[in-house]
């Protein structure tokens, strides 16, 4: 076991989360309320008829992009790129007329390989959306009209260094601030009043080039922290004033992607190209923390961008060459593998299932039991109208619906049991 420590305050358990306000069938941000791919949402599907569920509503002109959505109230928010314009789209969450729209900033396709768009899910709380344009412009925006509350931009604001791909993080609202990944030399993160955009505090000690993963907030024995992946290192800085509580080294290669995920004092982190899975054990010890790694250099998950999900005692996700996995999240020991049912792709968790999505081909969604015991489908279908491109923005699924963006397109499916 490997040991890593850093100087300052405490720790102990209880993942805490970002005060996105949202009700059990909202989906406020990122990967969900608690930003773990989880929905609380009960009284859904548990089987699908031949041909999946049904397709409540369809709405295309979002341009081009790899965003996911939020949902919040009676709207849907989601980014897209038209006439090389950056832009953030409201639609309406019974039928996915546009309410609204704002320009986000500037267009384009950031590094080789031409993916256009912008990458991240904006993040409402209350009253306002906050997004964030693959070249590092960052609003926010009232979210009953659009009108621009204020603007920031990481590169000319803050310093920040437009990573290869563009940036892709979604930015975490907690509390009175807004917590974002400029990266670089002044500090990977910046804290800023949410209401105004004005900077709180920079993360000085911690200085990493911003890569792909988006952060988390946690209470580690009573010290609240944001936790961010980089190319070189896992950290966890303090809430209050961006200071260093403990700093792992954990390299990446090619493009750091997937969020961490926090659980009962442990941080699992995996990213792809051959990289692979870490665990690391956070604690408390006198002076400051400590963590700890109780393992590296795992090669059952190796989880391109599609996600990984922790229920109960097991990580599940896409593992490269490998195909859907199921991992003890503890001892990083592999408990099944199924390569030639689903390809690879993205993953969201509801109602004891997981919605699993194949980002080429068709576009193939399958649910299956999020079961230790094995691959157990319950159905699938090809999603109508694939676009050319790679399906990588994350499914959702909020108020009995599962919403599916491919580039120019939204759809929603009717997955409420009746």
């Amino acid at each position: 076991m490997r040991i890593y420590s850093s100087a300052r305050a405490s720790t102990l358990f209880a993942l805490a989360f970002a005060t996105v306000i949202a009700t059990a069938s909202d989906w406020p941000q990122w990967r969900g309320p608690r930003r773990d791919g989880i929905s609380t949402e009960t009284g859904l599907k548990k089987d699908w008829p031949a041909g999946g569920p049904t397709l409540a509503w369809k709405t295309t002109g979002l341009g081009a992009a790899y965003s996911s959505v939020a949902v919040a109230g009676d709207k849907v928010l989601t980014q897209g790129e038209k006439g090389e314009i950056a832009i953030v789209f409201a639609l309406s969450r019974k039928d996915g007329k546009e309410l609204w729209s704002a320009n986000l900033g500037k267009g384009g396709a950031p590094g080789w390989g031409g993916f256009q768009g912008p990458r991240s899910t904006p993040t409402v709380d209350g009253d306002r959306v906050y997004a964030l344009g693959q070249y590092g412009e960052l609003v926010c925006l009232n979210a009953k009209d659009g009108k621009e509350v204020w603007r920031r931009d990481y590169v000319k604001d803050f310093g920040g260094g437009i990573p290869e791909w563009g940036f892709s993080e979604s930015v975490l609202v907690d509390g009175d601030n807004l917590i974002c990944t400029p990266g670089g030399s002044p500090g990977t993160l910046v804290a800023l009043e949410k209401k105004t955009g004005k900077e709180v505090w920079r993360s000085k000690d911690f200085s990493d080039p911003a890569h792909y993963s988006s952060v988390i907030v946690a209470e580690i024995d009573g010290v609240r922290q944001y936790i961010q992946l980089t190319e070189r290192n896992l950290a966890g800085v303090a809430a209050k004033d961006g200071k260093v509580l403990w700093k792992a080294p954990r390299k990446g290669a090619t493009a750091v992607v997937p969020t961490p995920i926090y659980n009962d004092n442990h941080v699992y982190v995996t990213s792809g190209y051959g990289i692979g899975c870490n665990l690391f054990k956070i604690t408390k010890e006198t002076g400051g923390f400590k963590a700890a790694e109780v393992f590296g250099n795992n090669k059952v998950m190796v989880n391109h961008h599609g996600g990984v999900i922790l229920i109960g005692d097991h990580v599940y996700g896409h593992s490269d060459s490998k195909g859907w996995t199921c991992q003890e999240f503890k001892t990083g020991k592999v408990v099944w593998q199924e390569k030639s049912k689903l390809g690879k792709g993205s993953v969201v968790f509801a109602d004891g299932r997981l919605y699993c999505r194949q980002e080429d081909s068709k576009g193939t969604i399958a649910i299956i039991e999020a079961s230790p015991a094995g691959w157990k489908e319950h159905g699938r279908f090809d999603q109508p109208d694939r676009s050319e491109k790679n399906s990588w923005a994350h499914p959702v699924v909020s108020d009995g619906k599962l919403y599916i963006r491919d580039q120019d397109m939204l759809l929603s499916f009717d997955v409420k049991a009746k």
